[in-house]
């Protein structure tokens, strides 16, 4: 998308608000696609929380995809926006076992990454298919809250807890048509991936029934101009080559699953902001927007290092800048960073803030959350209304306390 596109719809909805670029959705979509169009059968599975606004779900369900859901609110969003239940897996983590026999009842695809739960499934339900989530081990990710396959992690069954699986699968005559596994966010090295492939293809051998291999995901994006990035097409003939090898040694037609978030929908996203002040000290010009991590947290949360651009101003002097929010505590999204130069009104724009960026926004100091766009065809649709005070007071009771 180019400045004029995004400075009009800030004109048109106001500020902030959160665009997203359909067309470069579809477009990452492909490249993944593309890049592992060596195997048989490959589906991806669109991480819902990374963005769970309906009518990207249903973008996804026109290109094809199918969803990855972690609650059982994910999974009524994705059956509401048209996806049949066999195209919607549900992978829960620390959920009560009435959420998780509701999931089944909905007729999706259950994971488990318990062994507690996995034995009191298969008792109950063993007629349902089942897939297992491993841990295996293996430190991956960008950051520690984002790297959920290292030994400590609460995520998936031990891979050395095998001979357990095993046994609840052996003596439940349970149907496991699936296995799991995801490192983390944020891979770069692919090779550590390929290495965690490996352990699940090992564990694979011990399931005579399986559908399909899920590897999770957690690509790596740019999150500016020459960053690093997960090599997609390394990947993909690398581990393509050696997933069609496994499904020869296998005896079996799998398919190969991916479930990415970030890498679909972050690039695709731009956050715009309106500079309310710009405020000199003695050492530091402040450059203070309408917006705080109420609405973009993943800079104070990971750390998470946001591409911010002045639309307004694209060929200005460039000046040094702290961008601030307006929560009462501290809320810095850049220190000393280098932009065109701010004038109070100016718009700034926020790159690759399409994943964990709405989908994480609250109500914070009582703030509305922001409007939602989609840039479709040209055109800016309204998706998502900015709130407003009667939606702060919405499910509230007034009591009388005379």
């Amino acid at each position: 998308m180019q400045p004029k596109d995004l400075l009009s719809l800030a004109s048109a909805f106001g500020s902030p608000l959160y665009v997203y670029d359909a067309e470069k959705i579809a477009s990452q979509y492909a490249r993944l696609t593309d890049a592992f169009s060596k195997t048989g059968s490959l589906r991806i599975n669109y991480a819902v929380k990374a963005l769970s606004n309906i009518a990207i779900l249903k973008l996804f369900r026109k290109l094809g995809a199918g969803l990855d859901t972690v609650s059982i609110q994910e999974v009524q969003l994705g059956l509401h926006a048209g996806f049949e239940p066999n195209k919607i897996i549900y992978t829960p983590n620390g959920v009560s076992f009435e959420e998780i026999e509701e999931a089944a009842h909905l007729g999706v695809q259950i994971n488990i990454d318990n062994l507690s739960v996995l034995e009191h499934f298969g008792a109950r339900y063993p007629k349902v298919p089942v897939c297992i989530r491993i841990n295996p081990h293996v430190m991956a990710g960008g950051n520690s809250n984002i790297s959920v396959g290292h030994i400590d992690s609460k995520f998936g069954i031990s891979i050395h807890q095998m001979p357990h699986i095993l046994r609840i699968v052996e003596n439940t005559g349970m149907h496991i048509n699936g296995i799991h596994m995801h490192t983390g966010s944020d891979i770069l090295d692919i090779e550590v991936f390929l290495y965690a492939a490996e352990i699940l293809f090992d564990a694979a051998k011990h399931f005579a029934t399986l559908d399909f291999l899920d590897f999770g995901s957690g690509f790596k994006v740019p999150y500016k101009k020459g960053d690093i990035q997960t090599d997609i097409e390394e990947l993909g003939r690398k581990l393509s080559k050696r997933f069609n090898a496994f499904e020869k040694e296998y005896g079996r037609k799998l398919t190969l699953a991916f479930e990415p978030g970030k890498f679909l929908v972050s690039e695709a996203g731009y956050f715009l902001a309106k500079v309310n002040v710009v405020k000199q000290t003695t050492s530091t010009v402040f450059a203070g927007i309408d917006s705080g991590f109420n609405h973009l947290i993943r800079p104070m949360l990971y750390g998470s290092q946001h591409y911010i651009e002045n639309i307004s101003n694209t060929k200005g002097k460039e000046r040094f800048y702290t961008v601030v929010g307006y929560i009462c505590e501290t809320d810095t999204f850049a220190n000393n960073c280098r932009i065109h130069e701010i004038s109070e009104g100016n718009i700034l724009c926020f790159h690759n803030a399409g994943a964990y960026c709405f989908s994480m926004s609250s109500n914070y100091n009582s703030r509305f959350r922001p409007a939602e766009v989609l840039w479709y065809n040209g055109k800016g649709l309204l998706i998502r209304e900015r709130e407003t005070f009667d939606d702060l007071l919405k499910n509230q009771v007034d009591v009388a306390l005379d």
